[in-house]
């Protein structure tokens, strides 16, 4: 498994069967929102993901004929935990609208204290076209905040839509 011989040259031992099992887990997670592309961050020595990345393509139909960036913040958006941060920052596909938010995560014990699952959500929808991209950065690990979404604020100016 390529995850763990990174990890193994970098000098850290790596727990195969840790990796398995949460690639497992994060990838039945993820099929739960059927996903376009669904990314998962190993940093070396590291046996679970801090974060995922999502992509996903939404088009119009009967039920929602017109895409907007509206329509995307009233969808993406709870207030959980308070209002999320919704921005309209400039991308190079199209108008964007950028929605920072926290979640309550799945899977959280009953009997524990509940895990915090962190997002940004930036919902496109490319010039020229009428459907959407959306990608959506998740994490639960405390204080790599900064670092997440630095990197999908980083990640979203790389999209490309051909036609």
């Amino acid at each position: 498994m390529e995850i763990v011989g990174r990890g193994e040259a970098a000098g850290n031992a790596v727990d195969a069967e840790a990796v398995r099992a949460d690639l497992n887990a994060r990838a039945e997670d993820s099929r739960t929102r059927d996903p376009f592309y669904a990314f998962a961050f190993y940093p070396d020595g590291f046996d679970a993901a801090l974060g995922v990345l999502e992509v996903d393509l939404i088009h119009p139909d009967d039920s929602v004929p017109r895409i907007t960036l509206d329509w995307l913040t009233e969808t993406f958006s709870t207030d959980d935990f308070g209002p999320p941060q919704v921005t309209h920052p400039e991308v190079p596909i199209g108008p964007a609208v950028r929605i920072r938010q926290d979640f309550a995560a799945n899977g959280a014990r009953a009997d524990g204290p509940g895990v915090l699952l962190e997002t940004v959500t930036y919902g496109i929808v490319p010039t020229g076209t009428e459907s959407a991209v959306v990608l959506l950065m998740s994490w639960t690990m405390p204080g790599i905040a900064g670092a997440m979404e630095e990197a999908a604020d980083i990640i979203v100016r790389t999209l490309t839509v051909d036609f």
